[in-house]
């Protein structure tokens, strides 16, 4: 299968390129930037993939408060593009990434959400995702264009940035262990999350993109929560140095899902897939990662 491959110097999309890879596909990972739409769709048309996996976005929550607009024309307009372009030139199927956080605030007991949940986005990015989510959706009644969603929960492992939780506080832990200190900031410790390992996710996506149903949305999830101070705790038992975890307000945003899990029934019905790695060894990973990669790694470009 030749695969194209956006945002595939991200995070999530180094581990897809090399389980594609290592699955046999042919991968083209996309060097251009998804809001240039006259290039991308130039682009696409010379490369000819059979597929498209579309993971490329703006994915800092926090961020996205202070940058809305931006966050928007990547995830909304690039979107878009991608799309329109799929379609120009004859793309079989689109695989296309959004969040869960396109749920917004829920009551408890509508726990683990189903992927028939209504939709309150909170954040500007999470508006951004499930404004996408409804543009890929567009664009299979519209046009017939194959196109598969995964609204992916949490997911973390190695390789991830420090704007992201889990990575944040592994990164402050190496720096102690460095700099001889013993204090971690954290913010809110109370928030509840379902995390997956970043390796089951990308099994998930290939899984999808071959057994999906075209027009369907999934979970991608543990279907387990687990509360923040949950993750930090067991970090900060692996550091090699005792250290205290300290609240700092500054690293609070301005609003805060109190907890998200997910119901991953659909995705295995579809595809056998359930998720494998548990959560501390992809947190023992983490670490490690960072232990190596003491700078951490530089955030990705949108292409």
């Amino acid at each position: 299968m030749r695969a194209l491959v956006t945002g595939a110097n991200g995070f999530v999309g180094i581990h897809l390129v090399n389980h594609l890879r290592a699955s046999g596909d042919d991968v083209v990972e996309s060097a251009v930037d998804i809001t240039d739409r006259d290039r991308f769709a130039a682009h696409l048309a010379d490369v000819s993939p059979e597929v498209i996996y579309h993971l490329a976005a703006q994915a800092d929550v926090g961020g996205s408060w202070a940058s809305p607009i931006p966050t928007l024309r990547i995830n909304v307009e690039g979107t878009v593009n991608v799309l329109d372009a799929a379609i120009a030139a004859g793309v079989r199927r689109v695989f296309a990434v959004t969040s869960a956080d396109i749920y917004g605030p829920v009551d408890e007991a509508d726990l683990p959400l189903g992927e028939t949940q209504p939709l309150r986005p909170v954040s500007p990015y999470a508006a951004s995702k499930a404004a996408a989510d409804i543009m890929c959706l567009s664009a299979g009644l519209a046009h017939g264009l194959e196109i598969v969603r995964a609204r992916s929960f949490n997911h973390l492992g190695p390789g991830q940035t420090d704007k992201f939780v889990a990575s944040a506080i592994a990164s402050r832990i190496v720096h102690n262990e460095r700099d001889g200190g013993d204090v971690v900031r954290i913010g809110n410790l109370e928030a509840r999350r379902d995390f997956t390992d970043v390796r089951d996710v990308v099994r998930a996506y290939r899984l999808l993109m071959v057994a999906g149903t075209a027009g369907e949305a999934y979970h991608v999830c543990s279907g387990t929560d687990r509360a923040v101070r949950e993750l930090a705790d067991i970090l900060v038992s692996m550091a090699r140095r005792p250290m205290t975890l300290e609240t700092d307000p500054e690293l609070f945003r301005p609003v805060d899902l109190k907890v998200l899990r997910g119901d991953y029934s659909k995705i295995e019905a579809a595809t056998g897939w359930t998720p494998e790695i548990d959560i501390q060894t992809t947190l023992r990973d983490l670490l490690e990662f960072w232990r190596d990669h003491p700078d951490g790694v530089p955030p990705p470009e949108i292409h």
